[in-house]
């Protein structure tokens, strides 16, 4: 499986100096799927880098860093579910949201 694009955004994530980080390519549950595909992912980032930040910040910290691989810029990522904890969250969560299948997916 090629996995080029999930290495580069990883890599661009780590400026965030995250505790944990995982990148999961989500795509075999949407429409449209093919092997190796590298479209649709779930990110869980747990950084000290959102301490302070409302969720939406935290969103777009991420999204910052993601958009040389979205769509929009011409890259491959159409989706990412973005999952960011402070450190103090992470601890208290019990589990991380399950992603749904795509309503359209045959």
């Amino acid at each position: 499986m090629n996995n080029q694009t999930a290495k580069a955004l990883t890599a661009a994530l780590q400026a965030l100096s995250p505790s944990i980080l995982s990148l999961q390519n989500e795509s075999h549950m949407h429409a449209g799927y093919f092997e190796g595909k590298e479209s649709h992912f779930k990110l869980v980032i747990v950084s000290d880098a959102f301490e302070k930040q409302r969720l939406a910040a935290r969103h777009q910290t991420v999204y910052a860093l993601a958009q040389p691989f979205l769509t929009v810029n011409g890259g491959m990522v159409h989706a990412l579910a973005i999952h960011a904890y402070t450190p103090s969250e992470w601890v208290q969560l019990e589990q991380t949201p399950n992603s749904p299948l795509c309503a359209s997916r045959r």
